[in-house]
């Protein structure tokens, strides 16, 4: 016989990144952190920001609502530190949004500097009026339940991408990349040779570039046949 699970599993220890790691991250650009990582750590294309957001970084705490409830979301309120980024699984389900204006807000006054979900949300203007960023996959009206199960702290995947408390978000206009805790130190080291590589190559574009020397390479190359 199966038993009733938990109404909530909570996970509130987890090791959180170094302070001069997460500040190594401030301001980076998401698809400077993707090419630090080989190409990996970004969440799926539709989770989107509500408005155009500036660049942000911060801690991941994450959370699971089965779909159509939030209450896993609601309990990562007891958990979630200034600095913090709420990630909030629900296996993808947008019918009913797993959170409104009231959630983000409780969550801005406990210093989340974010909200992620590959769910969708609802109130739209209420959101934006907080000034948290939010990263979702769709809008609905629809309100979810609160009935459970729901976890906090534990591991959750959205998409294809494993996300663990104490990982390092990162999150601009173009979506949200999720940096491993115990790989951030090399991702840093990487970061810092991509901003180069970039910026030297923006500057070449601003002085008249028009063909890039590794595309002449290969037109000159025997890998390429003119017909």
């Amino acid at each position: 016989m199966i038993k009733d699970p938990p109404v909530l599993r909570i996970r509130r220890r987890f090791t959180r990144p170094p302070a001069g790691v997460l500040e190594a991250f401030a301001g980076a650009q998401t698809g400077h952190v993707v090419d630090a990582m080989g190409g990996k750590g970004a969440l799926p294309a539709r989770i989107k920001p509500l408005l155009d957001a500036d660049r942000r970084s911060g801690v991941a705490v994450t959370s699971h609502s089965r779909p159509g409830d939030n209450l896993g979301l609601f309990a990562s309120l007891d958990v979630v530190r200034p600095g913090d980024v709420l990630v909030a699984a629900s296996d993808g389900f947008v019918e009913t949004a797993i959170t409104g204006d009231l959630l983000v807000g409780m969550a801005k006054n406990l210093g989340a500097v974010g909200l992620v979900t590959d769910g969708a949300v609802r109130d739209t203007a209420g959101i934006l009026s907080t000034r948290l960023p939010v990263y979702c996959a769709g809008v609905t009206p629809n309100s979810p339940s609160r009935n459970g199960p729901g976890e906090v702290g534990r591991p959750i995947v959205i998409g294809s991408v494993a996300v663990r408390s104490g990982d390092i978000v990162v999150a601009d206009a173009d979506g949200v990349v999720i940096v491993p805790q115990d790989e951030a130190e090399a991702v840093i080291e990487a970061l810092q040779a991509v901003r180069q590589a970039e910026s030297a190559l923006e500057a070449k574009v601003r002085s008249g570039l028009g063909v890039p020397d590794f595309l002449q390479a290969v037109l000159n190359s025997p890998k390429t046949v003119e017909e």
